[in-house]
């Protein structure tokens, strides 16, 4: 295959088992800051996808509270595939503190009683969300942190 410009364009997905959170990345600006982007893939390619209300509500709630746990967070986004997110972190390399802080994010999204930020003044589609969708992703994620580790 031609080599894509896009980094994941150039991973093959009938390859990987997910879930897994890899280091995709690590781009370096003119003044020395690092940027480390990750692929945290919660649902194996091609065979399953979250469900858009779910994948809203546990973006909010994942942006939200990562940044409770991890300083430098620039941004946590959501994959158009619909099976996973990507984090970005400016001048932290730790791949331990990454985990560590989704797992707390996740277990973060299990204790919430609302979605953030869930109404017309703050979301572009604020009457697609489920709580408990993201409830659910959160649990299946959490279940198998022990597979995170492991890409392919």
């Amino acid at each position: 295959m031609k080599k894509m410009n896009v980094e994941s364009f150039n991973l093959d997905h009938t390859k990987v088992k997910a879930p897994y959170v890899r280091l995709v990345g690590v781009t370096e600006g003119a003044n020395g800051d690092k940027v480390y982007k990750y692929d945290i893939r919660f649902k194996q390619p091609n065979k399953e996808h979250m469900e858009m209300a779910g994948l809203h509500s546990i973006e909010h709630l994942m942006a939200e509270n990562i940044r409770n746990h991890m300083d430098n967070v620039l941004d946590i986004s959501p994959m158009g595939c619909q099976t996973g997110f990507y984090l970005s972190i400016l001048n932290n390399d730790s791949y331990d503190e990454a985990l560590v802080a989704l797992e707390k994010t996740l277990q973060d999204v299990l204790a919430a009683d609302e979605v953030p930020a869930c109404n017309e003044v703050q979301c572009g589609w604020a009457a697609n969300h489920s709580l408990e969708g993201a409830k659910s992703i959160a649990e299946e994620m959490l279940a198998k942190k022990d597979e995170w580790r492991e890409v392919f």
